[in-house]
């Protein structure tokens, strides 16, 4: 197996942030092969310069935004003759040994197609940003160890559902046997569904401990934003649909549901039912292409519904009060 690296960065309207994400991707151990960024018609001068400033990097101006999934697929492709897919945010600043150690995780677990770094609260140091996320069966997703101390948290290396494409490395067969990211989902948890796709064809995934990187998180879109809270709530069904096979989708469509339903109220109580509403309802608009789409994946899925059960997490409420911010 070999080893050459694209470090791919999806960048809109991210300032000063995107410069010191690569500041952060030139002092690497282990410097990548190519470096993509892909711009998604940024109107606030980012990318401004680039040809001068930044001589290696593979620029790609898109004429607009078309979302984190289909500019994360654009570079995928562009990036002929690599092995790995290393997704960075340009509000996440990897610590310099960030691609050596993935790197070395993935050399020595090639049944693994995904990698899941440490990230560290980028306004909180002292707090984690997540471990790797975990996936109930009813369709909720939370990056593990959020919002913890860190230094309570001392997780050894091993298998985690999903790795969280805000800092995560992907094998570009792999990355590219499953058709990617869905590029109906725009942004937010498209990661998680990536990972999901990937675990039924056989691949696992792995976090590995010291691949650091401080990440600020929804930096550009808000982080418990309308914006946020939509695509976040309309994909998160999309995601259960598609890719949890029978018979736990029926042993799991009862926790499903009552997510779904237990959400809106939440919010409602909060005067924000709106947007959820709209976000379930425009998840039900979908289901039909989301049904299209599981056919074709549960067609092709090569583990058993006991493998797949291993790795989901079962406490739907604990998982749920952790998130529902």
């Amino acid at each position: 197996m070999t080893d050459k690296i694209a470090v791919v960065i999806v960048n809109f309207n991210s300032g000063p942030m995107l410069e010191e994400c690569l500041r952060h991707v030139r002092a690497q151990t282990r410097p990548p092969a190519r470096l993509i960024v892909v711009d998604n018609a940024s109107h606030d001068g980012s990318v401004d310069g680039f040809e001068e400033n930044y001589p290696e990097v593979d620029l790609v101006r898109l004429d607009q935004n078309v979302g984190f999934a289909v500019a994360n697929n654009v570079a995928a492709l562009r990036a002929e003759g690599m092995d790995w897919l290393a997704l960075l945010n340009p509000d996440a600043f990897p610590e310099p040994t960030w691609l050596e150690r993935l790197l070395a995780a993935a050399l020595d677990y090639p049944e693994c197609a995904s990698f899941a770094a440490r990230l560290v609260d980028g306004k909180d140091s002292e707090r984690l940003d997540g471990t790797g996320d975990v996936y109930h069966g009813g369709g909720l997703a939370r990056r593990r160890d959020h919002g913890c101390l860190a230094v309570s948290i001392n997780r050894p290396a091993g298998e985690v559902f999903a790795s969280s494409g805000a800092a995560a490395l992907y094998r570009r067969s792999a990355f590219l046997e499953v058709g990617g990211f869905d590029e109906g989902y725009f942004c937010y948890f498209e990661d998680v569904d990536l990972g999901f796709r990937l675990r039924l064809l056989g691949y696992g995934c792995r976090y590995v401990p010291d691949a650091v990187v401080r990440h600020i998180g929804s930096a550009v879109t808000g982080r418990g934003s309308a914006f946020s809270r939509y695509y976040g709530h309309r994909n998160l069904v999309w995601t259960w649909w598609k890719n949890m096979p029978g018979p736990l989708f029926w042993l799991y469509l009862p926790p499903h549901l009552a997510l779904n339903l237990g959400s809106i109220v939440w919010f409602m109580l909060r005067g924000q039912g709106a947007i959820l509403l709209r976000a379930k309802w425009d998840a039900l608009r979908g289901l039909r292409r989301c049904w299209r789409q599981r056919q074709q994946i549960q067609a092709r899925r090569r583990i058993s519904c006991g493998q797949l059960w291993r790795v989901l997490n079962h406490d739907l409420w604990s998982l749920y009060r952790s998130a529902r911010g």
